[in-house]
């Protein structure tokens, strides 16, 4: 069991042993020697919840990513394809069976599809259409609504769903959305009182209460007597806040994710840091990668993940310094001190290197962040977030454009100027949108037009939303400290997440009260809604805290993950966070997923 999932109001664990057991069930249902061939997007999520040893003790032999290309020869009783159910994936099974029957083990084989978390009929008509539908055996459902990444983060990991449901209008995602919230009621009980703000949480909420009650009355024995561990859910639509993706988290776990991207817990970076000089020199580098899987079970990183990346340095030095000071200091000990000392050898060496890890990270980021490029981006987000020269166009995008930065990161830019202008001057879109085309072509056309239907880019009407909220919320803080902070600002130093500040509010204040002129600048219906749930349920101990489930529908980021968690260790907090999100993003992988680079 991972004990990292446990140690909140919420077991996590719970939500990685009920998919374990399902995906064991499954496999024990084909005897024999297996193969596994993944969809790549389930690949990574899955080992959350089973490691490759884990599936070898149900005789799993191989795996394989699922592409439009052979499978290599194997000896296997069963060929199982794991997917999420997408068409195209769909021809690629079909693909692979027709060519892997016909190779010479091809006879002695059974196929099997497992859909993660529901299969679709349109993808079932696609088999048949490809004409694999006889040739497999078992067309089976792996339920797995959320992948549990901590003991207060879990994600369902769909990068499309923002997309879906802003540029496609395509619901699919939300009602999958809304079976993960069942799922969760069921595991910890009906969460008595929900609030929210934007379309896709009203739509969400709409389809958990349909498809709670279809379950009600299919259910003859009602679990009335269950308390919930859950207290509120914040239901938030990812176009209410468009900005807090957009602005470079300045966290060190944002940071690591914003450079060089974090995946299921784990992050790459370049080798040579972690070796010593000798190392260095040698010419036998067999990996130029050091790979780090990053969760709080380091416990070295669960203490510095939320921290601005400023404060990072001096807290691993102090904690070098003391673990120096227990090494060296063995002269004068008493053969019981002595003895003691040994014991906890193996702890102080584990610490050791932990902090050896921890340094060259932290040496690797601080390459970056010292560069005038990381610099010179974020002084132009800075005075973007603080309204400064939003109404012309910025000279330092025109010279990221003239020297043909990656898109991505010039149209990043762009966005947060658009948003914090509350859209831009139509001579200034024009303009962008000129040198963008004459520079990057054609791609950049298509990005854009993107960027247009999901509004991350528009031209400039009426009221200045962003300026009234940025000084109804506190959105942009002076002087805040990045070492010691008071505030949640300290997660971009500048600038505090807009969903956060909801958040704050909502658990604060006890409700929406006293934002109702606010909300109206944000787009989309409020929620504030208190189900009818059994009465035994609401009797959570008023002294211990409320347990409050945050969704994030459309993506949440690392920074805003920190800043809630800062939220629930302040003094005067009596609220503890669950994070729930379609998936973990930063703004490039966001723009990624809308633009589909």
């Amino acid at each position: 069991m991972s004990s990292h999932l446990q140690g909140g109001r919420v077991d996590i664990s719970l939500i990685q042993t009920s998919a374990r057991t399902n995906l064991i069930n499954l496999l024990e249902r084909c005897q024999g020697p297996k193969a596994i061939v993944w969809d790549n997007s389930l690949a990574g999520p899955v080992g959350l919840i089973a490691q490759y040893a884990v599936l070898r003790e149900h005789s799993v032999t191989k795996m394989f990513p699922l592409r439009p290309t052979p499978l290599p020869e194997t000896d296997v009783a069963h060929v199982i394809f794991i997917t999420r159910p997408k068409l195209h994936l769909m021809d690629y099974v079909g693909y692979n069976v027709h060519a892997d029957s016909k190779t010479k083990s091809g006879s002695k084989k059974q196929y099997h599809v497992f859909f993660v978390p529901k299969k679709s009929l349109l993808c079932m008509e696609r088999l048949k259409h490809n004409g694999v539908f006889g040739s497999v055996s078992l067309v089976e459902e792996f339920r797995c609504e959320l992948f549990p990444f901590d003991s207060d983060v879990v994600s369902m990991e769909i990068s499309e769903v923002f997309r879906e449901y802003t540029l496609e209008n395509d619901p699919t995602y939300l009602y999958q959305t809304a079976q993960a919230i069942v799922f969760l009621q069921k595991l910890y009980g009906p969460i008595p009182r929900v609030w929210g703000k934007g379309a896709a949480a009203r739509q969400v909420w709409e389809l958990v209460t349909r498809l709670q009650r279809e379950k009600n009355n299919t259910n003859a024995p009602s679990r009335a007597n269950q308390t919930s561990a859950i207290d509120q859910i914040l239901l938030i639509d990812r176009s209410v806040d468009l900005i807090t993706p957009l602005a470079t988290q300045l966290t060190y776990e944002g940071l690591i994710d914003e450079i060089f991207g974090i995946n299921n817990s784990t992050a790459n970076f370049p080798i040579d840091h972690f070796l010593s000089s000798e190392e260095r020199t040698s010419e036998s580098l067999s990996e130029d990668k050091k790979q780090i899987i990053l969760n709080s079970a380091d416990k070295l990183f669960a203490d510095i993940r939320d921290k601005n990346f400023n404060a990072v340095g001096a807290y691993l030095s102090k904690q070098a310094k003391a673990i120096t000071a227990q090494i060296e200091n063995t002269q004068e000990r008493s053969v019981q001190e002595m003895r003691l000392y040994v014991q906890k050898l193996p702890q102080i060496l584990a610490k050791k290197k932990a902090l050896a890890h921890h340094t060259a990270v932290a040496e690797c980021i601080k390459e970056v962040t010292d560069s005038y490029e990381f610099l010179d981006t974020l002084q132009t987000e800075q005075e973007f977030l603080n309204c400064i020269e939003v109404d012309k166009a910025s000279p330092y995008i025109e010279d990221m454009i003239a020297n043909a930065k990656p898109l991505v990161k010039v149209l990043r830019l762009i966005c947060l100027q658009c948003i914090t202008s509350s859209g831009l001057k139509p001579k200034i879109l024009e303009h962008y949108k000129r040198e963008l085309i004459q520079v990057y072509g054609m791609q950049a056309l298509l990005a854009i037009t993107k960027l247009e239907k999901v509004g991350l880019l528009k031209v400039q009407s009426g009221t200045r939303q962003y300026t009234v909220l940025r000084k109804a919320l506190r959105l942009t803080m002076e002087d805040t400290s990045e070492i010691t902070p008071t505030d949640i600002s300290y997660v971009h130093s500048v600038y505090a997440p807009l969903s956060v500040r909801l958040a704050e509010q909502v658990t604060k204040n006890g409700g929406w009260k006293q934002l109702q002129d606010v909300l109206g600048l944000l787009p989309g219906p409020t929620l504030d809604e208190t189900p009818a749930v059994p009465n035994t349920l609401a009797q959570n101990n008023s002294d211990a805290p409320q347990v409050v489930l945050v969704f994030f529908i459309g993506g949440c980021t690392f920074a805003e993950i920190s800043a809630l968690r800062f939220l629930s260790q302040q003094e005067d907090s009596n609220v503890e966070f669950v994070i729930a999100t379609t998936k973990l993003i930063n703004g490039t992988s966001f723009l990624k997923s809308i633009i589909e680079l």
